[in-house]
């Protein structure tokens, strides 16, 4: 399903398909259709047209009475399960990672009213990670699977180890920048490896407010790239 969103940066415009739609940022992907900076007789606005599946109709329309996990925030989070579903969702996980041959400890990470943090605690952390994240997004992939045939397609589960979550943002964002100088010198563009489409956004986000450099997202399917370009570079093509 395809929806468009404007906002005054292309974080309002996001932040208010994410609230519009119940669905976390990493949920669906970006597309930025139009970009205006502020002008002296104008304002700046960023039109954008969201891609989901089918995770916005029942995240804003699913109530089954089931219960739901606790919203602690991700601070003060207690992390042994709190009720069925978190107990499930840790068994899961510990059982996959152990038929993988990777076993740990896993604990509840944080709680919020729509998404649920699991932790993985083990030796083998950097295999669960695998390159750039990718074994950890498989394995999430199968969590948010299990979880919707537990009835809860309502609540997104975001699996970390290692803190890998917070590192790879802060990876991110400087290689946002970097990438930013580069192409401010050479007036040109640099197209970015293949990237989720949370990665994406990060990479967006990050570079919004710098005026004379732009992004867009190209390819097909889930892992798409990044080009970010000087904002004249298409102009002079």
């Amino acid at each position: 399903m395809e929806f468009e969103f404007e906002g005054r940066t292309e974080k309002e415009a996001i932040d208010k398909a994410a609230e519009e739609l119940g669905l976390a940022k990493e949920d669906f992907d970006v597309e930025i259709l139009e970009t205006q900076k502020n002008g002296l007789f104008k304002k700046g606005f960023v039109r954008i047209r969201v891609h989901t599946g089918n995770f916005g109709a029942s995240a804003k329309t699913r109530d089954n009475g089931s219960t739901q996990p606790k919203s602690s925030g991700k601070s003060g989070y207690e992390p042994v399960p709190q009720n069925e579903f978190e107990q499930k969702m840790i068994e899961f996980t510990t059982g996959l990672i152990e038929r993988m041959g990777y076993p740990g400890k896993v604990v509840v990470l944080f709680r919020e009213k729509h998404k649920l943090g699991i932790k993985i605690d083990s030796a083998h952390s950097s295999i669960l990670i695998g390159k750039k994240g990718k074994n950890l997004d498989a394995i999430q992939l199968l969590l948010n699977i299990y979880a919707g045939r537990l009835g809860r397609e309502d609540v997104r589960v975001i699996l970390d180890t290692e803190n890998y979550r917070i590192r790879r943002e802060e990876s991110l964002v400087r290689l946002a920048y970097n990438v930013a100088e580069k192409v401010r010198e050479t007036r040109g563009s640099i197209l970015l490896e293949p990237m989720n489409p949370f990665d994406r956004w990060l990479i967006h986000t990050t570079l919004n407010d710098i005026g004379d450099v732009e992004t867009k997202s190209e390819g097909e399917g889930l892992y798409k790239q990044v080009r970010v370009f000087f904002k004249g570079f298409r102009a002079q093509q």
